[in-house]
């Protein structure tokens, strides 16, 4: 025993305990060391990512319930929003998409969205501007591909559906393309109002759209309303899209000519979500991405844009605050930024909203913050009922194990069948809308369209509106079985204003037929011009095999772990038994 510890002493004397430590270190095999890292980093994109799957696991893939908020009082609850059971339901995202930001990334570069075949018509506005209204009619999802006329089409009684979409999104978004199928094939005739200079259609007047420009919403509701008075109008806005028709219906208050609106994962307040944005890393991607999608959409409209506003500041921008301080706020004429901020966000509105309006929004929103969701204002309103689930993204919502369904549009689907069943639905209201002027409501309904290089499509004309015809050529008729819009003949950009510079208007006291007598001259079936390569670029590959990695770690995973431990075990056992 004395010699033990003379021996140890003799040892401890010679190296010291870092040395041995040191030594203990490099006895363990690197793959450990790898094995170990592998779980660190796991454990990093997990929380990273805002990943659930243990959280889905743990409470054995029944989802999360929605939470709804609403005045005891409210007759839009107990006679619509009762009936609904999705409301009343639980949500449970997809399996291998479970987190926000894959739910997100995975809408914005696949989303699996339905075949939509638009028509598409011309709105031009007072101040010269032109808006493209891409229609989908119940009877072209029901009976595809089948010849009907006007009066099989529509009564002029069938219900319409507004659809605005959201930050530079149009009616060729993933999602947009699901709540319009979806829609339409419950009896909808949907209408997707893109915003200016989207959809493929050039900026024709000094006006930009922004988060809280309602004008062109009002104007086309207005139109929709006055050319099919009898027609049901419900309206439902998407991300920045839901803040302008939240905003339109607090600002119009009783004069709304809707029957029922929803909004999907609104901003509320574009302050709140500015500072969100730019708070964590991951955040800060988002607002990279935005920029970058509104440098595109101010490159395709260079020429105006670079007139009104700060052009070289657009081009320098790293921030959506930097290309609102340089751009929207210069041509929307507002002190600064956050006084754009303040004046156009939709939570100041929510008082005054006077029709049954749902909103949904998700917790675990990486661009729509949950802190901005106005809980005690929509509590306060007796029209409007909030819908709040745990899981979901921005807009996301995919369900199922194939991703095929959207969880929000189904219950949007359903909030409109109830209503449209409930004694909210058949309300009489004296609305009074204001006249529409020819010149303040006009509806091209020529063939000759410019189709420039880029894809852009111009609506070009050359005498006064107030003294265009309403003449329908021959030329009208033919262009309406084709898929695409044909491209313009190769002539001289500055003679061809002057070739073609007839453009063929309606005006408001002449739009008092039905839906399809107005679309056998002025409808134009379309086919979108915009950039599409972008969504499918090289990123769609590293998300594909993201995603791949977290479907099969469990087995993989687990086949990995069962080789390791034979291994080690293996290696272990051999020095003990040598000995």
């Amino acid at each position: 025993m004395t010699m033990d510890c003379v021996n140890s002493m003799e040892l401890l004397a010679v190296d010291s305990p870092y040395e041995l430590l040191f030594k203990a270190v490099l006895l363990i095999p690197i793959s450990h060391y790898l094995l170990g890292l592998f779980f660190v980093l796991l454990v990093f994109l997990y929380n990273f990512l805002e990943m659930h799957v243990l959280g889905d696991l743990l409470s054995g893939f029944k989802g999360q319930p929605v939470t709804l908020t609403y005045n005891s009082s409210s007759q839009v609850y107990h006679d619509v929003v009762s009936k609904c059971k999705i409301l009343h339901g639980r949500y449970l995202s997809t399996p291998w998409l479970c987190s926000p930001h894959l739910q997100t990334g995975f809408l914005h570069f696949f989303g699996r969205p339905p075949f939509v075949n638009y028509k598409r018509q011309l709105y031009i506005t007072s101040d010269g501007g032109t808006i493209a209204l891409d229609w989908l009619m119940n009877v072209d999802v029901k009976i595809p591909g089948t010849q009907l006329n006007d009066a099989a089409q529509n009564n002029g009684k069938d219900p319409i559906m507004i659809v605005v979409p959201g930050l530079t999104s149009d009616s060729d978004s993933s999602y947009v393309k699901h709540l319009v199928f979806k829609m339409a094939k419950s009896g909808w005739n949907v209408v997707v109002s893109n915003h200016r200079g989207l959809g493929g259609v050039s900026i024709t007047s000094d006006c930009f759209y922004n988060a809280g420009w309602t004008e062109d919403v009002r104007k086309v509701i207005d139109h929709l309303h006055c050319q099919y008075p009898e027609a049901p109008l419900c309206a439902v806005g998407t991300s920045i899209g839901a803040n302008i028709l939240v905003k339109y219906l607090g600002e119009d208050g009783s004069n709304v000519p809707l029957i029922g609106a929803a909004a999907i994962c609104s901003p509320w307040d574009l302050s709140i979500c500015d500072r969100f944005i730019n708070r964590r890393l991951v955040q800060k991607f988002y607002d990279k991405a935005l920029t970058f999608g509104l440098k595109g959409y101010a490159d395709l409209h260079h020429d105006v844009l670079s007139r009104l506003a700060d052009w070289e500041g657009i081009k320098k921008s790293r921030s959506v605050r930097d290309f609102d301080n340089y751009a929207t706020r210069i041509v929307g004429k507002y002190e600064t930024v956050d006084t754009y901020y303040r004046r156009c966000s939709s939570s100041s509105f929510i008082g005054n909203v006077m029709v049954p309006l749902l909103c949904i929004s998700t917790i675990d929103d990486p661009v729509c913050t949950s802190e901005a969701i106005p809980w005690d204002e929509c509590r306060l309103n007796k029209n409007i009922v909030l819908a709040i689930t745990q899981h979901g993204g921005h807009l996301g919502f995919f369900e199922g194990i194939t991703a095929k369904s959207v969880w929000w549009v189904r219950a949007v689907d359903e909030f409109f069948g109830a209503l449209q069943s409930s004694p909210l639905y058949h309300r009489k209201k004296e609305i009074s809308v204001p006249s529409i002027d020819p010149p303040e409501s006009l509806i091209d309904q020529a063939p000759y369209l410019n189709v420039e290089e880029d894809g852009m499509v111009t609506a070009v004309r050359s005498e006064p509106i107030a003294d265009v015809g309403v003449q329908h050529k021959e030329d009208i008729n033919q262009n309406k079985s084709e898929d695409v819009i044909p491209h313009a003949e190769e002539i001289d950009h500055s003679t061809r204003d002057k070739e073609n510079a007839k453009i063929e208007l309606i005006g408001s006291s002449d739009i008092t037929g039905t839906l399809e007598q107005d679309a056998s001259g002025i409808t134009v079936p379309v086919k979108k011009c915009l950039n599409q390569i972008s969504r499918h670029n090289t990123k769609s590959l590293w998300l594909l095999a993201y995603i791949a990695i977290i479907t099969t770690w469990p087995i993989a995973g687990s086949a990995l772990l069962v080789f390791l431990k034979k291994k080690f075990q293996n290696f272990f056992l051999g020095p003990s038994l040598r000995r």
